[in-house]
């Protein structure tokens, strides 16, 4: 299959890179571009382990293909941090122990961004809507609501 030329933005960076058109943004982001933090769970995009913002709108990117990315802004996990110090989501996951394992991790700290770019100060059931194509096996969704609502928080000044 012939290789197709895209060019992006990922995280403020520029990229460029060749890709067929059968193959999904998931795996250009991992296998061409080293960006190893959305995880592959599922395939379907049931899960949410590979969500990514593409133009601001969260996706899954094991359900988009790489040439879809042609002169999109694409924000993965490894953007979040704000220069050497973690985004407020980070902080708050570490400090309410909202992680296990870490698989679906990056994929929700990912979704909670975008739900609090737009909705700075979202009820516990906005939340629990939001984050719901995101799937954890290992910590259960309280912390998870605790720690998006207390970065929500700190993010208003509140």
């Amino acid at each position: 299959m012939k290789s197709v030329p895209v060019s992006t933005t990922v995280n403020g960076d520029p990229h460029e890179f060749l890709c067929t058109p059968d193959e999904t943004l998931l795996d250009v982001l991992r296998n061409r571009l080293g960006l190893t933090g959305a995880k592959e769970g599922c395939g379907t995009g049931d899960c949410g382990a590979c969500s990514v913002t593409l133009n601001g709108r969260l996706v899954c990117s094991c359900l988009v293909l790489g040439v879809e990315a042609e002169g999109a802004e694409i924000a993965t996990i490894e953007g979040m941090a704000e220069g050497d110090g973690l985004h407020p989501l980070q902080r708050h996951f570490i400090d309410h122990a909202a992680l296990q394992c870490g698989i679906c991790t990056p994929g929700i700290l990912v979704a909670a961004k975008a739900l609090l770019a737009k909705s700075p100060d979202p009820s516990d059931e906005e939340v629990r809507y939001w984050l719901a194509g995101n799937l954890c096996r290992c910590t259960g969704y309280d912390k998870i609501i605790r720690a998006v609502q207390a970065a929500a928080a700190e993010m208003r000044g509140a």
